[in-house]
């Protein structure tokens, strides 16, 4: 017991009161937006035809039960990136995909979803030029786009974030104050409040619709790796080798810490307001309730171990995603597959369930609003760095079509792909 209450994190009753009030409210609210969507039946619980229940809240839809495994052959390839794709975004609505990769004179594309046709390319330039053209002068590492799909924010390795009207294409706004790359991005759902992590061990948060700087928070040890928030005014963030994740309140102007990876944590995304998933370059894959300061569960050497003269080593981990408010996870790697995991018993368990066939360093993943599709960013390099290089991959943007199994008929359009 005196374990136990040594892993449960310090909070006192009022806290926790809001806390349960704000995740009861968002939870109740997500569900009338789910029983409102157009695709109620593969993410508002209501597949099999029978009503949900008064508790039948969104944290807890078993979606993994509903989807099919996907099938390689139905995967679409869009190309144009001529360097490794390094981050990616899909607009609110599902209609369009935001990318951008290492390469000088190709930074930033808008891809339309349907036809797979690039939309706009806003072209880069030579370092120190940011304020004569629209484009970024040096690797694009990140991005977010605000929930209401007004805004797209870009992050550099020179230290800039950019905003762009994600309807033209065209750049808003320039923030500085980071001392270097600026490495995740995050806006809070339901705001235009913008939060950035960089290399520098900090986090910053904005106020992009007013072009406004509002605060810095300081703790971790190490390079920050990534970042991601939603509608709680917090975001959480993996700190590389100083080995934490944590979680940043920001009206309290605390943080709460996480321990249990063994290597670098590269990669972090929240599955709903209470539970988050994360990932290492020892190949473990973890998930996390925000009441508990060790995992709940740890897949180890998730992606397997590599083939490679001297120690074996597992393959990192390079990107996490989850299915908001469902069970479904992917995880990316260079190990020649996506993987799709399931949280069993309340999130207390990490479940394999099936491998996607894609050739190259998954530099990012997104699954679309309504859990149709998965797409990923593929590149012949690790987003960070040139450790290794797969000759044989395509920068690239995969989509990869998630069908619902047939069990109950669907008011969604047919496949296109």
């Amino acid at each position: 017991r005196r374990e136990a209450a040594e892993e449960e994190v310090d909070e006192t009753p009022q806290e926790k009161k809001l806390r349960l009030a704000k995740l009861y409210l968002e939870q109740l609210r997500q569900y009338g937006e789910s029983r409102l969507a157009p695709g109620v039946g593969a993410i508002g619980g209501a597949a099999s035809g029978a009503e949900p229940g008064p508790h039948a809240l969104p944290a807890h839809i078993p979606l993994s039960l509903q989807v099919q495994p996907p099938d390689p052959d139905s995967i679409r390839v869009l190309r144009g990136h001529q360097l490794p794709v390094t981050c990616l975004v899909i607009s609110p609505d599902d209609r369009f995909i935001f990318s951008a990769s290492k390469d000088g004179s190709l930074i930033k594309c808008k891809w339309e979803v349907e036809s797979g046709k690039r939309l706009y390319v806003v072209p880069g330039g030579k370092k120190g030029t940011e304020e004569q053209h629209m484009g970024h002068a040096s690797h694009v590492l990140c991005m977010a786009i605000s929930s209401d799909g007004k805004y797209l924010a870009t992050g550099d390795r020179n230290k800039l974030i950019m905003i762009w009207d994600t309807a033209t294409c065209k750049r808003l706004h320039i923030f500085t104050g980071h001392r270097d790359a600026i490495s995740g991005l995050s806006f809070q759902k339901g705001t235009h409040q913008l939060y950035s992590a960089s290399h520098d061990r900090c986090v910053k948060v904005w106020n992009v619709a007013e072009n406004a700087y509002m605060e810095t928070l300081f703790g971790h040890q190490d390079v920050i790796t990534g970042l991601d928030s939603l509608s709680r005014e917090c975001c959480v963030t993996s700190g590389g080798r100083d080995g934490t994740v944590r979680l940043w309140k920001i009206p309290e102007e605390s943080q709460l810490v996480f321990y249990g990876h063994q290597g670098s944590i590269d990669c972090i995304q929240l599955i709903n307001e209470e539970h988050m998933v994360s990932g290492a370059d020892d190949g473990s894959v973890a998930l996390w309730g925000l009441t508990k300061k060790k995992p709940l569960a740890l897949a180890r050497q998730a992606h397997g171990m590599q083939d490679i003269q001297g120690p074996q080593q597992p393959y990192w981990i390079s990107a996490v995603a989850a299915l908001r408010n469902s069970d479904l996870l992917a995880t990316g790697s260079h190990s020649a597959s996506v993987k799709l995991w399931k949280c069993g018993e309340g999130f207390r368990k990490l479940e394999p369930l099936w491998d996607i066939p894609l050739v190259g360093f998954v530099n990012s993943l997104k699954f679309s609003t309504m859990g149709d599709f998965l797409v990923a960013g593929i590149g012949q390099e690790h987003r960070l760095g040139r450790w290794w290089r797969i000759k044989e991959a395509k920068n690239s943007i995969c989509i990869i079509p998630l069908k619902q199994k047939a069990a109950a008929p669907s008011p969604e359009a047919p496949d296109s792909s």
